[in-house]
């Protein structure tokens, strides 16, 4: 019988290594040096900029998500693309890339030991919305990022 939590995980799966409609965002992101990672477009977008973006976002529904709450973020949702221009090394980059890695793997676990009535439990204090619906939501924002940083790839290799 296939359940949220099955899909969930299938979901964060496919997003993170698993290749199945599009490019897993490990394998993307494989073999960029920190300088491509870092290179802006003209709409001074970055992959390594959507990456802390992915990063920040995932690691806080995480934190949600274990807690079982939600805190208010008095933040400006630009200031989760925040790059160091100072901290632009390959030893970063792959910092970075271990904190991702680690956010996902992590999302797999706390999802594999849920209870399945956590899945269906709403959030009163956001929306009253159900914790499966959050995170398959949490999905697909990481799908419409891995876009972005395809394609930002595909332009710099490109050129």
């Amino acid at each position: 019988m296939v359940s949220y939590k099955s899909i969930l995980i299938d979901q964060i799966t496919a997003c993170y290594n698993d290749k199945s409609w599009f490019l897993p965002l490990k394998e993307i992101l494989a073999e960029l040096t920190a300088e491509q990672a870092a290179a802006e477009n003209e709409c001074k977008q970055s992959i390594w900029k959507i990456v802390n973006h992915l990063h920040f976002w995932n690691e806080k529904w995480l934190k949600r998500f274990k807690l079982e709450r939600i805190e208010i973020v008095n933040l400006d949702n630009e200031e989760t693309f925040y790059l160091n221009p100072h901290g632009i090394n390959e030893y970063e980059w792959g910092e970075t890339l271990i904190k991702l890695e680690a956010v996902y793997e992590s999302w797999i676990k706390v999802l594999q030991d849920c209870e399945d009535s956590k899945l269906i439990t709403t959030i009163p204090t956001y929306f009253n919305a159900p914790w499966w619906g959050v995170v398959s939501n949490l999905c697909t924002h990481n799908a419409y990022h891995i876009g972005q940083i395809m394609l930002l790839k595909k332009q710099m290799l490109d050129k």
